[in-house]
């Protein structure tokens, strides 16, 4: 299985709840980084502190949160998507609808970085903050 094919499948496994399958295409030591001034804003160590700080957050603070990417960048052990978060925050009632690139790198099989890209202006906006 590509790499490619492995952040095809994550996006699945996050659609579909799968949060095991997600945090298992991780290294041990990932190193996870939100964009500065988005909610989760911050780099994280390793896939426990990735589900405490975002994922258990995009599950209690949205409604329908998702990130469905429009297309997949395969370079080998670098990918990228490109796509669009969307769902309701809870806080505000808001609905966002905004793009994001997402970085990967890859060695041996597993992710060992990820970077998200977004417009966090847009999404200040759009959720009323």
């Amino acid at each position: 299985m590509s790499n490619g094919e492995i952040i095809k499948g994550l996006y699945n496994d996050f659609a579909t709840g799968n949060i095991p399958g997600v945090l298992g295409a991780m290294d041990a030591n990932i190193s996870w980084t939100e964009a500065e001034g988005f909610l989760y804003g911050g780099t994280y160590i390793g896939p426990n502190s990735v589900l405490e700080n975002v994922f258990m957050k995009l599950g209690g603070e949205w409604e329908g949160f998702s990130a469905v990417p429009d297309q997949i960048v395969d370079g080998g052990d670098v990918i990228v998507a490109l796509g669009n978060y969307g769902g309701k925050y809870n806080k505000t009632g808001k609905s966002m609808n905004v793009s994001f690139a997402h970085v990967y790198t890859f060695s041996g099989g597993k992710i060992v970085k990820f970077v998200q890209y977004t417009d966090t202006l847009v999404v200040a906006r759009d959720l009323g903050l």
